[in-house]
């Protein structure tokens, strides 16, 4: 053997690995299976994802060497807006526009620019050693997914749990599509809250630029202070002269909250729009001063036009000028809803759009989560999965994106039809498309009936392993779309593993200047060793704080691993038998087997480390030496220790496993009984 490990030599083993078949089921042991967590295709990977593919690839490795029938399918995601974002911020420095082309010339553009990077993510992940079975990668855009998408809208529409209508959504006017309210950010925020003369009233906002779009104003019904005027008519002093408003009660205002009323702006606002549902003979249809392209409108007159923080200062301070401003409070706290992607505050507007209605979908989730159909691994993550279940609102499925799969809706004059393909001559197909989490809440499902026989083996799925900060926005979609597809839960087991920070504890962030890129530590010290470094000591559902320290830390015990094997390779030794050492390592392989049988991935890395380090090189090497134990048993001791650490750092290992003469590859080899 070398003197040193050699890890340039990995991307060899894992063409082996590749070209002999061993990433496919086999075995006639019982079925595992992991579906991918399918990344964007079109971003390297970073350091979250580099998680998910160390811990699915343990496990999946552990299994098949188990017997196992395992299955870990592949597959990326177009990402929908997150891609169209990308490509619009591509174009900008072209001195372009999405505007500048009609759909189906940007969604070719899209296309093409996804293809010529969409190797990067897969590469990426086979140089971690990921050992999926990529011959049944699948992308979500693929001509087969997208029929099967369609038909589960159609089936859903088809059995009343799909409408389409008018209704308030969250609406980014940067990115210029809705989201529905699980992709929301909501953060705190300082801003200004005025108080601001209502003809009799004083009432408090942080929205002054609505105004103009006010349709009542809002008491509670047992507040005595304003009793007197519930169900009369006022008359309002406006910047754009005098207008009247009815004076309603409804016990959604808090007495406490300012001065006690509030305005109604049903269209800009998730409350004012539920208190127009319950008033609707009270109060006339809303305005909308606000438009999709984050301006005012004509409603506002003079300010029409102008953007939201502009019109507001211009409105504080014509307020200010016209003694309609009462005070201003500028260190009033609240939350707000920002957009995931781009973070701009995102607007409560008024939009024609296909929902899916979750009450009863949510219900049987629930029910799978009740009778233990599926078990949540995470501290505490598994009440908040049934608290988005049991309060979620009808599901906004609709995007003002080109990037994703077309709504298969038909219009022609005030007809709708839902189905594949166009009725005939003049119809015209819906414009909008499918929230990417339509299509990947499918993936389960749709992925495995992409081959034939692969659906009624491995349905439902072992593990759903992924970070907990995509719980509500994933694992709930799955859990409503795969029961209602199937009638069974699409995992048995949810493995949710946390975020990964920095030495200091701190999120990683390229601002502070404290990312780690994973493939630069790949380069850097080996796969095996960022591995072994991310899931060690790790804990489903925490936080793991790692660094550059840590990763070298792994690599120091690949050369151990190493260095032991060239001793024990040319040990001759005596013959001197030794119980114990057998007990010893039986008794860790036993012990290693049960923590990942119970999904203690974090624990069943620490122990194999210290084991090995510990005892198996500073005590049993040292007795072998001492005469205390043989060759043959030292070098099956060897053997056993390298087929426990393979999961975990699989390249050192296949590397000695063949300098110890296997003509077999050490991923086929069985696991310690």
């Amino acid at each position: 053997m070398d003197k040193n490990y050699d890890q340039s030599k990995e991307s060899d083993i894992y063409k082996r690995w590749e070209e002999s078949g061993s990433f496919a089921p086999k075995g006639l042991g019982k079925p595992f299976t992991i579906i991918m967590p399918p990344p964007n295709a079109n971003d390297p990977l970073h350091v979250g994802h580099a998680m998910f593919v160390s811990i699915e690839d343990i496990l999946t490795r552990y299994h098949r060497m188990k017997g196992d029938s395992t299955l870990w399918l592949p597959g990326t995601d177009h990402a929908g807006i997150e891609t169209q974002y990308v490509f619009e911020k591509k174009l900008v420095k072209q001195g372009k526009s999405r505007f500048d082309f009609d759909r189906d010339t940007l969604y070719k553009m899209i296309w093409d620019y996804v293809q010529e990077n969409s190797s990067t993510t897969v590469d990426q992940m086979k140089r971690l050693g990921a050992s999926s079975d990529w011959k049944k990668f699948k992308f979500t855009l693929d001509s087969d997914i997208v029929d099967q998408v369609t038909e589960t809208f159609i089936n859903l529409y088809q059995d009343g749990l799909v409408y389409r209508d008018k209704k308030l959504v969250n609406y980014c006017t940067k990115c210029g599509t809705s989201y529905s309210e699980l992709e929301v950010n909501h953060v705190e925020e300082t801003t200004k809250l005025y108080f601001i003369k209502y003809g009799p009233f004083v009432l408090a906002t942080t929205r002054p630029e609505t105004k103009f779009a006010d349709t009542a104003v809002a008491v509670h019904p047992s507040d005595k202070r304003y009793i007197k005027y519930i169900g009369q008519e006022i008359e309002v002093d406006g910047l754009l002269g005098k207008f009247k408003l009815n004076v309603i009660a409804d016990e959604y205002v808090d007495p406490k909250f300012g001065t006690g009323v509030v305005k109604i702006t049903p269209f800009h606002d998730f409350n004012d729009y539920e208190v127009w549902q319950r008033h609707k003979n009270e109060i006339p249809e809303p305005k909308q001063v606000i438009g999709f392209d984050g301006k005012l409108t004509e409603i506002a007159g003079k300010y029409s036009g102008l953007k939201i923080k502009a019109a507001r200062e211009l409105i504080e301070k014509d307020l200010q000028t016209t003694g309609l401003l009462e005070k201003v409070n500028d260190k009033y706290v609240h939350t707000i809803g920002t957009c995931y992607r781009c973070g701009s505050v995102l607007e409560p507007l008024p939009l024609l759009q296909f929902f899916i209605k979750v009450k009863s979908l949510a219900q049987k989730a629930l029910k799978a989560l009740d009778s233990k159909e599926t078990v949540v691994f995470g501290a505490g993550r598994e009440k908040i999965l049934r608290n988005w279940l049991t309060n979620l609102k009808d599901w906004n499925i609709s995007r003002q994106i080109v990037w994703g799969i077309r709504i298969p809706a038909w219009y022609r004059d005030k007809q709708m039809q839902i189905r594949k393909e166009s009725p005939g001559e003049g119809w015209i197909q819906e414009i909008d498309s499918f929230d990417t989490w339509f299509s990947s809440g499918q993936w389960p499902v749709i992925t495995l009936k992409s081959k034939p026989g692969d659906f009624e083996k491995f349905y439902p799925t072992t593990i759903m392993e992924t970070g907990y900060d995509i719980l509500p926005i994933w694992v709930v979609r799955m859990m409503l779309l795969g029961i209602y597809m199937t009638g069974k839960s699409p995992f048995k087991q949810v493995y949710l593993h946390g975020l990964i920070r920095d030495e200091q504890g701190r999120k990683m962030s390229k601002s502070v200047g404290n990312v780690i890129n994973p493939l630069e530590m790949v380069d850097k010290y080996g796969a095996d060793a960022i591995r072994m470094a991310l899931v060690i000591s790790s804990t489903p559902g925490q936080d793991k704080s790692v660094g550059e320290s840590t990763i070298r830390g792994m690599r120091n015990f690949s050369n151990k691993i190493w260095n032991a094997a060239r001793f024990v390779k040319d040990f001759t030794g005596t013959s001197k038998d030794n119980q114990e050492f057998i007990k010893k390592i039986n008794s860790i392989s036993s012990n290693v087997s049960n923590l990942l049988e119970n999904l203690k991935i974090g624990l069943a890395a620490e122990t194999v480390y210290n084991e090995f380090w510990h005892w198996f090189c500073d005590s049993a090497i040292e007795e072998a030496k001492a005469g205390k134990i043989n060759k043959n048993q030292i070098l099956w001791g060897l053997k056993e220790f390298l087929k426990l650490l393979h999961p975990f750092m699989p390249f050192v290992t296949e590397s000695i496993w063949q300098e110890l003469g296997h003509k077999d590859l050490l991923i086929t080899a069985s696991w310690p009984k």
